[in-house]
């Protein structure tokens, strides 16, 4: 049975390992920045289209020693690349890891390339082009120690960018952290959702589709796959007709946000628009100091600024303790989370946390800080 391997955001491997088994994916394994697992084709393209978590769908081809360029070399021309390549399509490849011969992953891919377009050359004489931005083939190889394992990406695009959000604020949350940090909280869809600094909306809307059963993958454009020589469009057209049918049409509790600027609650309409849940959703132009909570009780989660990429550290610290504040006297009966990348700050809530969970963010060390508001 082929063997994948779906990459995650250091710290996700045992919440994407739930997912994937939820999924159907089988002999699941968590590993570093990683999750391996097996099934058939169709699992592949069923985990491209509905998986929240991951990065990106690998399938493994092969693992051979390799100790140095001259290893890489042989072990890549070992493939016969007929069957997943021709002269006429475009490839990329994607190198990660090192030892100490191969060390620069820039090398390591060229090296690569040169071993497929040799072995092209030989067969055919003529060879495929390199394409890094939308290549028919992408082709992945991870050096660890003396050992290469090589893989070819069935995702293409990174499977965080959905393809709604074109409009985006100054720090926005990935989409597939938004969809881990609400898989974090516990949040059920029929409980009330809220982020009163929504920028663009991206925990809202993340939200709204798993509430509505919609398909993270039903926004893109195309997958990696989808080039492939043994793809099978009939397959593909089945399963997105199955996720289209399984969608819901309506909330059972209010999903929503606000924020103070204006610019931003626009964006976050127009990426509601993209994802077709510009009805279900609702956002406001609010500042923080007037939210007030749209119910008795719900999840609140937020990500504010930490100062590292936007904001003043001194305008902030009075900014945590206003998010303080109306947790305290306009959220009774919620329960609130709130991602920050530094202590310092998060300090400034005044509030006490009843867990608190690492979260890296973008090689951002964050905590999710959950509080019980009574």
């Amino acid at each position: 049975m082929p063997q994948y391997f779906a990459t995650v955001a250091r710290g996700l491997e045992p919440l994407a390992a739930q997912e994937l088994q939820s999924l159907g994916a089988q002999n699941v394994e968590p590993g570093f920045c990683g999750v391996s697992f097996e099934g058939n084709q169709q699992l592949l393209y069923f985990v491209n289209l509905w998986a929240r978590l991951p990065f990106r769908i690998l399938l493994q081809l092969d693992e051979f020693p390799c100790r140095d360029e001259g290893d890489l070399y042989r072990g890549i021309q070992g493939i016969d690349w007929q069957a997943y390549l021709t002269p006429s399509q475009t490839l990329a490849v994607n190198a990660t890891g090192k030892n100490e011969n191969l060390n620069h992953t820039h090398f390591t891919a060229l090296k690569v390339k040169n071993a497929i377009v040799d072995q092209q050359q030989a067969a055919f004489g003529s060879r495929s082009s390199v394409d890094t931005f939308g290549p028919d083939l992408r082709i992945n190889v991870h050096i660890r120690r003396q050992q290469c394992t090589l893989s070819l990406d069935s995702s293409g695009e990174s499977l965080h960018r959905r393809g709604y959000r074109p409009a985006m604020g100054a720090a926005p949350l990935k989409e597939s952290l938004a969809a881990a940090l609400i898989q974090m909280s516990g949040w059920q869809p029929g409980q009330v959702f809220f982020d009163p600094l929504c920028g663009s909306g991206t925990l809202p809307l993340e939200a709204s589709l798993v509430a509505l059963n919609v398909a993270p993958g039903m926004f893109r454009d195309r997958f990696g796959f989808e080039t492939w020589q043994d793809f099978d469009a009939k397959l593909l057209d089945k399963l997105m007709a199955e996720a289209e049918a399984a969608q819901s049409s309506e909330l059972a509790a209010f999903v929503g946000g606000s924020d103070g600027s204006e610019e931003y609650i626009e964006q976050a309409r127009s990426n509601a628009r993209a994802c077709s849940v510009d009805r279900q959703v609702q956002f406001s132009v609010q500042d923080l100091a007037t939210v007030e909570a749209p119910s008795d009780s719900g999840v609140l989660m937020c990500n504010p600024p930490y100062g590292e990429r936007i904001g003043n550290r001194e305008e902030l610290g009075a900014f945590y303790k206003l998010l303080g504040d109306v947790l305290k006297q306009q959220f009774k009966g919620w329960t609130a989370f709130v991602l920050s990348g530094n202590k310092e700050l998060a300090q400034s809530i005044r509030l006490k946390s009843a867990q608190r969970t690492p979260v890296d963010n973008g090689g951002i060390q964050c905590q999710l800080m959950k509080y019980e508001l009574y």
